[in-house]
């Protein structure tokens, strides 16, 4: 294969991952501000708090939830920034707005990644939380190690799915419209 006939595609990856870079470091700056973070990601964690300690009454613990601090007798949480799900969110919305895809695609994409990450996470929240109260010697590495890598591998794995779907679609109609009659 001729070198000439890799150029569009290298140059197509490149620009995915130059948007890519943009839209994520352009992201990370507007939620680190002080006024998008106290505005929208602390009410938007204490959310997650209020949640985590419902379902956690729901199984039967006795926890009280201040803002974004879930606490029992005998153990606490305050789930801060890099605990929320909201960077792998990030990194997730990041690669999908970068992808080429329509419009419409990647809003339904950006909704149910967002939607899916969130799940996960309350999951982590409230597992850590059993795992903090009920077998403390394990919480640091269940926190830092095994449940940090899982919430982005998702995210990474969410993207992967999506966007070859995204390609699959791209390639039926690729194959439509080529058909003679088209």
């Amino acid at each position: 294969m001729p070198e000439t006939d890799a150029r569009p595609a290298r140059r197509q990856s490149l620009l995915f991952l130059a948007r890519f870079g943009g839209l994520l470091v352009g992201f990370y700056f507007l939620v680190a501000s002080r006024p998008v973070n106290d505005a929208v990601i602390v009410p938007f964690t204490a959310g997650i708090a209020s949640v985590s300690g419902e379902v956690l009454r729901g199984v039967q613990e006795e926890v009280t939830v201040r803002g974004t601090e879930i606490r029992s007798g005998a153990f606490a949480v305050n789930i801060e920034n890099g605990c929320n799900g909201v960077e792998t969110a990030l990194l997730f919305g990041s690669a999908v707005l970068a992808f080429p895809a329509d419009w419409r695609r990647r809003l339904l994409g950006l909704l149910a990644g967002f939607a899916a990450i969130q799940a996960l996470n309350l999951v982590r929240v409230v597992s850590l939380f059993l795992i903090g109260l009920h077998r403390p010697a394990l919480f640091n590495s269940s926190h830092t190690v095994i449940w940090q890598s899982v919430v982005v591998l998702f995210g990474v794995f969410l993207f992967l799915v999506w966007a070859a779907r995204q390609q699959r679609r791209r390639g039926k109609a690729a194959g439509r419209s080529s058909e003679p009659g088209s």
